[in-house]
């Protein structure tokens, strides 16, 4: 297996775990307040295990857009 194929399984796996945590964020929120309902909801503080899920989502979105630049880097310049 060669380096690239490692950063493409690491590409993958990050992006599974991305969307699962995305994923649970959104399950707090109803369908109102994902089509705009519920503003008064929106400006609330994130406390606990929400601000925990979306700074994991920061961090994990940075990790995805680093491995996907090093990724194209060891594809272009073998």
């Amino acid at each position: 297996m060669k380096f690239v194929d490692y950063i493409n399984i690491a590409q993958i796996l990050v992006g599974i775990v991305l969307t699962v945590v995305i994923l649970l964020q959104a399950k707090g929120s109803g369908i109102g307040t994902a089509l705009g309902g519920g503003t008064s909801s929106s400006f609330r503080t994130r406390r606990g295990v929400e601000k925990t899920l979306f700074q994991l989502t920061i961090v994990l979105a940075v990790v995805f857009l680093a491995i996907s630049a090093w990724g194209v880097r060891a594809t272009l310049h073998p």
